[in-house]
């Protein structure tokens, strides 16, 4: 099994349905946001944690497995996003900048090809 679809398992199967289930119980999730897409053949919205940082009203991301996260591919396909930070949900719009420089220690274990994607939230 190659690195890629070992992370992917364990992400799927472990720790996302743990860090969705903490925020959805109001735990504090200090580095992790939750990331709403719509889903680009379903139009269901999906919901995935992700590791952010925030600079005042923009969300940096860094994506594990680049284009081939389904994330990513939704954000493609429809660049509205909503992202929960804390307790709150802020609608905005995602893109992609390009290949990421800083990659926290997390995600580039678990990674192999890291994106870093902006999302300009929209003001409260």
């Amino acid at each position: 099994m190659d690195k890629r679809r070992a992370s992917t398992f364990l992400s799927a199967k472990v720790f996302n349905p743990l860090v969705l289930a903490a925020a959805r119980a109001g735990l504090p999730t200090p580095t992790v946001a939750i990331l709403e897409t719509t889903g680009r053949r379903s139009g269901q919205p999906r919901r995935v944690p992700v590791t952010r940082m925030v600079e005042g009203d923009t969300v940096w991301i860094v994506t594990e497995h680049g284009r081939r996260a389904g994330y990513v591919l939704n954000i493609e396909a429809d660049s509205r996003v909503r992202v929960r930070v804390g307790r709150r949900w802020r609608s905005g719009r995602a893109r992609i900048v390009g290949p990421a420089s800083a990659v926290p220690a997390m995600v580039r274990v678990m990674g192999t090809d890291h994106l870093r994607i902006r999302v300009d939230l929209d003001r409260p």
